[in-house]
């Protein structure tokens, strides 16, 4: 599978944005989808991850509460809506699949098989 993000930009804190991962090669909706994100000399941060239904979703404690992971299986996409930005927000996002990652592992990038290229997401104070 061939993942595609997108959506990510300059804006000021405070701002939302919404990031999108288009899939193709195979169905997004055999896989378990996840957005993590990587600032400047950190390590890859889970964000978001989602079930191939969307009936379980997870957030990283970073983000939890000011943003939404969703799938529209039938455009074959993920979305990661984010509210309230903040600087320590700003990193590459990437997305991410699986399709037999569990629970205990979502927050672990090694244990996910197959990545995007990331999207820029900058948040000016």
């Amino acid at each position: 599978v061939q993942l595609q993000a997108s959506g990510g930009g300059l804006v000021q804190a405070g701002d939302s944005l919404r990031l999108s991962c288009a899939t193709s090669g195979r169905t997004s909706s055999t896989y378990t989808m996840g957005w993590f994100r990587q600032a400047p000399g950190k390590e890859r941060e889970f964000v978001a991850a989602i079930r191939r239904n969307g009936g379980s979703r997870h957030y990283g404690d970073s983000v939890k509460g000011r943003s939404t992971i969703s799938r529209d299986n039938a455009k074959n996409t993920v979305y990661l809506q984010m509210d309230s930005l903040k600087p320590e927000d700003t990193a590459v996002y990437y997305c991410a699949a699986d399709s037999g990652i569990i629970l205990s592992s979502l927050p672990n990038p090694r244990l996910w098989a197959f990545w995007g290229q990331g999207t820029q997401v900058t948040v000016s104070s």
